[in-house]
């Protein structure tokens, strides 16, 4: 009797496993779409030998907050307008705040490749001793 129940439970978690199998399946493609790009985009970084620098403003920028839309009322006329938000500071269009995005995001990269010479010194140390 214990068998028949074994084989009943597989049975049915084999016919859930096929009717939900799109479920299923869906998020394992996607793991491995990623997976396949990654790979390819490490192939080409090996060619390429600004790869390290484009992938610390890759860094940098994920580190940055995204440009924010607020509305409100323009001084001069009363019209509501939109205005674009960075750091807490107001740009009058979205082309403005995303140019100092950028250079927020460049000052990031920059800072970190002053850092690396002592990361990389006292990395050396530790090994060392």
């Amino acid at each position: 009797m214990d068998n028949l129940f074994s084989t009943a439970l597989v049975i049915f978690a084999a016919i859930l496993a096929y009717r939900f199998r799109a479920a299923i399946l869906r998020p394992l493609q996607r793991f491995d779409a990623r997976n396949v790009a990654r790979h390819r985009q490490e192939f080409l970084d090996k060619r390429d030998h600004l790869a390290h620098y484009k992938h610390t403003l890759q860094l940098a920028e994920e580190q940055v907050e995204e440009v924010g839309e607020v509305p409100a009322v323009d001084e001069r006329t009363g019209q509501a307008v939109s205005r674009y938000v960075f750091e807490g500071e107001q740009f009058l269009s979205r082309d403005e705040a995303e140019a100092a995005r950028q250079r927020s995001i460049v000052a990031k990269a920059r800072q970190f490749y002053v850092e690396l010479p002592a990361a990389l010194a006292s990395r050396r140390k530790e090994t060392l001793h």
